[in-house]
């Protein structure tokens, strides 16, 4: 364990001259989309990482060279270990060794569709149990505005160290977007909050000698609401085209194209898509952990609830297209219908199905009676998901026009572009896009419906 003491009068600077030297060990709690990214990041610009999680098999992978998620490369895993610059463990007694520790885990909603912050908590007694003086600690997970100061604060220094002076907190909140190859780690700037200089000090260097632009803000509970903020934007003009979407298509008009038109507008437009829901780790979480914090202040969250109310409700309209269209073309219901899901992640181009709005619409079809198959490349099984335990295990199905041919219906609920949407348009007896993807490829048919 590195030395616990600090050699000059000014502990601030000591470790701001380390962290620029690279003399400085980085402990990461949580290895997945956010952690191992960031992880990798650090490597690169010169750092020892040791990355934290509690799942024994995930450490074991990476320990073995394999990242375990689709877009982050193994070679790049292969590198650090072999560069002695990285290690994984399951070990959380090791987290008094590195100099600073990020907390990148899940921060769920309960079925109640409240905060679930337990795994900010274990991680914040588990860091507890050994902080030394001198770390600097810096949750990214998102949250309610005030949970670096009133929750983690508190838990942090029943280790008898005083924040500000003896260790440092501070939040920055995860900017991940998997799968785009437009803006790595590095690329996207980093929101930095602190309540004392000190701590504010210390992360704004950490960050700056990872990524190209920090942006220092007050305080802790400000950068949580920045985190918020960008999700619920995104969140409330999703559930506004979505809206527009069953408005126009009741009177005959394509958003897409209203869309299409509207973004040439220079000024005063920004384009939002419809779908047929909302998933991922973020904007079907997040805006609810503001709305939870409200109530506190007896302050009322209708246009961000209302938004949420609507995006959620996004697979029943699906299913109701797809209902119609069953109907019309066939003259048939769901019941015993055939069905073939395309795309079972959240997003195109990733194999992350966190709240991917595909297991909602495979969970309302089969009650419907449906018989359901999918067609992945980046998801070959679905495993273990705490809102969906029933569907683990099943599997891709491959595409081939004899197997086409035998659904009664395709419906596209992710537009990975790896698929061939001219197989699926050509040898398919019906097609749903909620993804206009078809149109986009240049295919139009009699048989796509749009949803």
């Amino acid at each position: 364990m590195p030395d616990q003491s600090f050699g000059s009068t000014d502990p601030v600077a000591e470790l701001i001259a380390r962290i620029k030297k690279r003399d400085f060990t980085i402990g990461i709690v949580g290895m997945g989309y956010v952690g191992l990214p960031l992880a990798i990041t650090a490597v690169r610009e010169g750092f020892s990482i040791v990355g934290f999680d509690i799942n024994s098999e995930r450490v074991d992978l990476l320990n073995a060279g394999h990242s375990g998620i689709e877009h982050i490369d193994d070679a790049l895993i292969a590198e650090a270990l072999r560069n002695e610059k990285f290690r994984a463990t399951s070990d959380f007694t090791e987290l008094g060794e590195p100099d600073a520790i990020l907390i990148a885990v899940p921060t769920p909603l309960s079925k109640q569709r409240e905060p679930d912050l337990s795994f900010v908590q274990a991680s914040a007694e588990s860091i507890s149990a050994t902080l030394r003086t001198g770390q600097l600690v810096i949750l990214e997970s998102t949250t309610w505005p005030g949970t670096t100061v009133e929750l983690l604060k508190p838990i942090l220094e029943r280790a008898g160290l005083n924040c500000g002076s003896d260790f440092f907190l501070a939040f920055s909140p995860e900017r991940e977007d998997p799968g785009n190859a437009q803006f790595d780690t590095r690329a996207i700037p980093k929101v930095v909050g602190a309540d004392d200089r000190n701590s504010l000090a210390l992360a704004q260097s950490l960050y700056g000698a990872l990524v190209k632009q920090v942006v220092p803000v007050s305080s802790a509970k400000t950068a949580e609401a920045v985190k918020l903020t960008e999700n619920i934007f995104r969140s409330v003009n999703i559930a506004l085209v979505n809206e527009l979407k069953v408005i126009y298509e009741k009177m005959g008009v394509d958003v897409w194209e209203v869309i299409e038109a509207a973004k040439s507008k220079p000024f005063g437009f920004m384009p939002f898509y419809p779908g047929p829901g909302l998933g991922g780790h973020c904007i079907p979480i997040d805006p609810f952990y503001l709305t939870w914090k409200a109530r506190e202040y007896e302050v009322a969250t209708r246009f961000i609830e209302l938004a949420g109310e609507i995006n959620t409700t996004m697979p029943y309209y699906v299913l109701d297209r797809l209902t119609s269209a069953l109907d019309t073309k066939f003259s048939r219901g769901l019941n015993g219908a055939k069905i073939l899901i395309v795309g079972m992640a959240y997003k195109k181009n990733v194999d992350d199905i966190r709240e991917s709005p595909s297991l909602k619409l495979i969970e309302l079809l089969q009650e419907r009676g449906s018989q359901i198959d999918y067609h992945d490349p980046h998801v070959r099984e679905i495993g273990s998901t705490r809102a969906y335990p029933q569907l683990q295990g099943m599997q891709s199905k491959e595409l081939s026009a004899r197997d086409l041919a035998s659904y009664d219906a395709v419906l596209i609920s992710t537009d990975h572009d790896c698929i061939d949407w001219g197989t699926i348009v050509q040898h398919s007896r019906l097609v749903v896009d909620t993804r206009n993807v078809c149109v986009r490829n240049g295919y139009d048919d009699e048989k796509i419906i749009k949803a």
